[in-house]
């Protein structure tokens, strides 16, 4: 398929710089670029490789001149760079219908315009909505509920009373609604406490591969609208993740922890239960957070975690300690002080 820099430059809003009937045929990054190719150039380094590659034309950021290339001129190269690549690479479509394998409960209200793939099972009462995809291998728990344009990939579980809003993307080995972790001691053995919860997962949501989202003890584990989740992500029973968060690779959080809108957590970061993390927060990789966190503010950084200036203060001090104790040992010797 080929498209004119004409054409893409309307969709993204911009500009040519160039021959606007030049004929585009893919994308790819600068030094792979073929003739042919459009690329992107987000800073004056990207865009002197992509002068010296063989891509027909560059998608860049603001008012930029080249010598050898077509120019596609937008208020932010990487913001277009994601909304041009499905022109050249569009997802797969689903055709309606229910494979023969799948196994469907009487009850099930699925549309004629969802997708059910092979070795599917979808439990008693469940309601599928338009152009809803289930990939090969998807369970749906009983009474579960699933928006329009939502999107299951592979062996994805979903237990009892999932509801998932419109245009949610769940990735393969992802288990929804498990039991919460929870359990009270009882003569010496630890007996379970039942979770008889739900998860609502809202409007636009994407979650990783292989994440586990325990349902609610009471009530529900809900993750706010717009939200990113990124892969191994183990998020508790009760929890509240606000709209438009991202939650970063191996990122535990812990029962009853509440985030507020845009919080970023990044990778390997642990928050213990029961806290509150403001609006606007963001903790820096393998933090721990055992307290609330106020409302935006410098990223909160190490374990415990303070804010970063706070941290890395810290750090340097703890660096300096053996060359302190050093000189403390001789200031101990000329005073004839025993340390020890």
């Amino acid at each position: 398929m080929a498209i004119t820099a004409a054409e893409i430059a309307k969709q993204l809003g911009g500009t040519v710089v160039g021959d606007a009937n030049t004929k585009l045929t893919g994308f790819a990054p600068a030094e792979h670029a073929k003739p042919g190719d459009l690329t992107f150039a987000e800073n004056p380094e990207y865009l002197t490789q992509a002068e010296q590659g063989a891509a027909s034309a560059v998608i860049v950021s603001g008012d930029v001149k080249s010598s050898s290339k077509v120019l596609i001129c937008v208020p932010n190269a990487r913001i277009a760079f994601a909304k041009v690549l499905p022109l050249f690479f569009p997802e797969k479509k689903y055709a309606p219908g229910i494979h023969a394998t799948a196994v469907i409960a009487h009850s099930a209200e699925v549309s004629a315009q969802a997708h059910i793939g092979p070795h599917c099972v979808v439990g008693e009462r469940v309601r599928i909505g338009a152009h809803v995809v289930l990939q090969g291998g998807c369970n749906v728990g009983d009474d579960s509920q699933l928006g329009e344009e939502t999107n299951l990939f592979p062996n994805v579980t979903l237990y009892p009373r999932t509801v998932t809003g419109k245009r949610v993307r769940i990735h393969a080995g992802t288990v929804i609604g498990s039991d919460g972790f929870g359990y009270v001691v009882d003569a010496g053995v630890h007996r379970k406490v039942p979770q008889i919860g739900q998860v609502i997962i809202e409007d636009d949501v994407e979650i990783g591969s292989n994440v586990t989202i325990d349902r609610g003890a009471l009530g529900a584990t809900r993750i706010g609208k717009g939200s990113k989740i990124d892969n191994l992500v183990q998020i508790a029973h009760n929890v509240v993740i606000g709209e438009h968060c991202l939650i970063i690779a191996q990122v535990g959080i812990a029962g009853s922890t509440k985030l507020g809108n845009y919080v970023v957590v990044a990778g390997q970061v642990g928050l213990a239960g029961h806290i509150k993390i403001g609006n606007g927060v963001t903790i820096a990789a393998q933090s721990g957070v055992m307290r609330d966190l106020p409302d935006g503010g410098a990223p909160w950084l190490g374990s415990p975690a303070y804010p970063d200036k706070q941290t890395k203060r810290q750090w340097l001090a703890i660096a300096r300690l053996p060359e302190l104790m050093r000189r403390v040992k001789v200031i101990e010797k000329k005073l004839g002080v025993d340390g020890e």
